[in-house]
């Protein structure tokens, strides 16, 4: 008879657990989202190590700022990346690098 009533208590205290996880899930879960956030356009000028390994995109730049359609940090940077890359090339020139 003992035996019965502890099972029967056990059975009744794994359903209140399970019904408690069900309600409580979507309390305590973290908020699951459909989508990826996007990540946040950066504002900042690409740097002159940016440019020297792109030089193509810095020729860009360079242009458009003379163009007037660009005016920030990065016409300064293109325009150092590109002195620093043709620096180099003549310098290997040079030394028949």
């Amino acid at each position: 008879m003992t035996q019965g009533k502890t099972v029967i208590i056990m059975f009744g205290v794994l359903v209140i657990g399970f019904g408690a996880g069900f309600v409580l899930r979507p309390v305590d879960a973290p908020p699951t989202s459909t989508t990826a956030p996007l990540a946040p356009k950066s504002t900042e000028a690409r740097g002159v190590q940016y440019f020297e390994a792109n030089i193509d995109d810095a020729r860009q730049i360079v242009e458009r700022c003379r163009e007037s359609s660009v005016r920030n940090a990065e016409c300064a940077n293109a325009e150092e990346a590109i002195i620093k890359v043709e620096a180099e090339e003549r310098r290997r020139r040079f030394l028949g690098g």
